[in-house]
């Protein structure tokens, strides 16, 4: 519950807010499933071609970086998204339905799923992230904000397993997933994901989610390594949050952030190069690093409609709608 904070009026009626549940299905440092976890990220930077699965990016400074990511002139996923709901709002919602649960992917700072409050009027709104800090926080927010809604909170790495079977109820749901978030899947766990959502939501629910669309690859480079260093910094950053679960000791500033568009797999990728050759320790083990070589931290993948239609209906979807901005460069879509 939240404590001290103003009770907010509607109207001459004193509403006072229900607070939050926050249920944390993480142990462990990171927290997720310690043990496995921590061994399979050991093994992904031992492997001959090192990899740090993007999740990891989301510690306390990954999650503040990443706003601001957002904000860049060149990541135009944000804005365009966002510009795709302000026009479209009143149509998407008659498509969607009032009074679902609202389950929000990725939540975050929950701002994306915040402005979709009024207009969907959720008779619950449950946030989903790995990242307790931000979860925690915005709830404390949302439940001022919003007194007439019940708000949870569940702190899980749903990369993993999409399990909230026991979180709903036995109505409608509407899951929520925007900035593309999708495309740091690969197509088949993209698809397998997609899947499991449509087994949540057979109970007349449905997927309201924003998908990045392939496009000069120039652009696409520019959105994920800004002139500013912001995207270089949030990149280099996963190094430190690897130090303090592993015990390792990677120096961030050694290794240069690379960032290039893959127009055959029709994906970003992101890269840590080391600059210089180095020996780091990484729980307990000595890794070689050569001059040049590169740690894959991230891909973007990017999928037309056509492309990003078929895979919903794979996944057991139908009824699909598309709404885009004028220049096609974002997608969003709502499968029933």
């Amino acid at each position: 519950m939240v404590q001290g904070a103003a009770v907010p009026y509607r109207g001459a009626e004193r509403v006072k807010p229900r607070g939050y549940r926050l249920i944390n299905r993480m142990i462990g440092p990171l927290r997720p499933q310690a043990r496995s976890e921590c061994a399979a990220l050991v093994d992904g930077l031992f492997a001959p071609s090192a990899a740090i699965p993007p999740k990891y990016f989301y510690d306390a400074l990954g999650c503040a970086l990443f706003d601001a990511i957002c904000e860049l002139p060149e990541y135009y996923l944000t804005r365009t998204e966002r510009g795709i709901y302000a026009e479209h709002r009143e149509t998407i919602a008659a498509v969607v339905g009032q009074n679902r649960q609202f389950i929000d992917l990725g939540a975050g700072n929950c701002a994306k799923g915040e402005a979709w409050i009024a207009a969907l009027k959720p008779s619950r709104f449950i946030a989903v992230d790995i990242a307790a800090a931000a979860i925690e926080s915005a709830l404390a927010r949302l439940c001022v904000a919003h007194p007439e809604v019940e708000f949870s909170g569940i702190i899980t790495d749903f990369s993993r397993s999409l399990d909230l079977g026991a979180d709903l109820d036995p109505g409608p749901a509407t899951f929520f997933y925007p900035g593309s978030s999708i495309g740091n899947f690969s197509p088949d766990d993209a698809l397998a994901f997609l899947a499991q959502i449509r087994d949540l939501s057979f109970r007349r629910g449905g997927l309201l989610i924003g998908v990045d669309a392939p496009k000069d690859g120039a652009r696409l480079a520019a959105a994920y390594d800004d002139s500013l260093g912001v995207t270089a910094a949030f990149n280099r950053n996963v190094l430190n949050h690897v130090n303090a679960l592993l015990g390792s000791d990677f120096d961030p500033a050694a290794f240069a952030h690379v960032a290039f568009y893959n127009a055959a797999a029709s994906r970003v990728e992101m890269h840590l190069e080391a600059s210089r050759a180095q020996r780091v320790t990484i729980a307990g083990r000595e890794r070689e690093f050569a001059a040049g070589e590169r740690i894959h931290t991230e891909n973007s993948y990017k999928y037309s409609p056509q492309e990003f239609a078929s895979m919903l209906r794979r996944a057991g979807f139908s009824d699909i709608a598309v709404w885009q901005d004028s220049a096609g460069d974002f997608a969003v879509y709502y499968a029933e």
